[in-house]
């Protein structure tokens, strides 16, 4: 399913989740659009866990329970898209991140 900072499907995920359904997100990184990469919220959280816009992006997607499989052939990108286990979002991160949804694709 589509979800990402800026389409977050709550009700959906929510309603996947009562069923037992895994939800996994179709572009996690919302197709490079709406600015995600220079997002300055996404930017702040970035800089304070010390990785980089994608890298949070990810672990906001698995912290909510998502299954993301991003897509790159940038070998650089696939090691980054791999280096999210080793910090976590706090719950003030995670409701800033909740306040940039835009309700749409």
């Amino acid at each position: 399913m589509e979800t990402h900072p800026f389409f977050q499907q709550k009700i959906a995920i929510e309603t996947m989740k009562k069923y037992g359904v895994q939800i996994e997100s179709w572009g996690p990184f919302a197709q490079g659009s709406k600015n995600i990469f220079t997002n300055s919220t996404l930017i702040e959280i970035a800089e304070a866990h010390g990785k980089l816009v994608g890298q949070v992006v990810l672990r906001w997607h698995i912290q909510r329970g998502v299954v993301v499989i991003p897509k790159s052939t940038n070998s650089d990108r696939m090691k980054q898209n791999l280096d999210v286990f080793d910090f976590e979002l706090t719950n003030e991160d995670m409701e800033k991140i909740t306040a940039l949804d835009l309700g749409n694709s």
